[in-house]
């Protein structure tokens, strides 16, 4: 398969995925399913944004630079076809490498969420409090745990399923930008289709 049109399957896979980042970020901003009474009730890993700036706007550019590989010559560096095409191969590289970053920040800040936990109204014996309990990712393991989280209801699974699926994405992000760098890399080297030197 030619690299740019190789590069075309990755912008089509990348593009789908980058939106339901940015929809799972903001389903999280609804704790529970449900409007936040206050925003100190939401999880502050929520407002770092990593699925809407990492794995979303991070991650468009580089699609739509993928899908677009296919039919730029970058003008045909002058009247040169697979020069231009091999120069926009090589410039794919450097938007894989924003994705790569984008997609990283997204799994990083996804991974600390999850071990911090979610915050919750969490009842302690007598006292009640809006805090996050489990910022020592003690309740993965421990499910009688979750019950002392009273508000919103269903919290923890709400958390775990939405920061997961961002976690999963981003690692899959990542994964499809790097084979993209290796791609680009080949299509800079041996031009558009493999057959070194320029040839179909």
């Amino acid at each position: 398969m030619c690299s740019g049109s190789f590069a075309k399957c990755l912008g089509i896979t990348l593009i789908p995925l980058a939106i339901l980042c940015v929809l799972c970020n903001i389903l999280l901003f609804f704790p529970g399913g449900l409007v936040a009474e206050d925003n100190n009730h939401i999880t502050e890993e929520v407002f770092y944004f990593g699925g809407i700036m990492g794995s979303g706007v991070m991650m468009i550019f580089p699609a739509l630079v993928f899908l677009g590989l296919k039919n730029n010559d970058c003008c045909g560096c002058c009247g040169n076809e697979s020069c231009g095409k091999r120069f926009a191969m090589f410039t794919s590289i450097i938007f894989a490498a924003v994705g790569v970053l984008g997609a990283g920040y997204s799994f990083i800040v996804s991974a600390v969420a999850i071990h911090n936990g979610p915050k919750c109204l969490y009842t302690n014996g007598t006292t009640e409090s809006w805090t996050n309990p489990f910022v020592n990712g003690d309740y993965l393991n421990n499910h009688t745990l979750w019950e002392g989280c009273r508000k919103p209801e269903g919290i923890v699974t709400w958390h775990l399923t939405l920061f997961s699926m961002l976690l999963v994405m981003g690692l899959l992000q990542v994964v499809l930008c790097a084979i993209q760098v290796i791609n680009g890399l080949i299509g800079a080297i041996c031009g558009d289709c493999c057959g070194c030197c320029g040839g179909e």
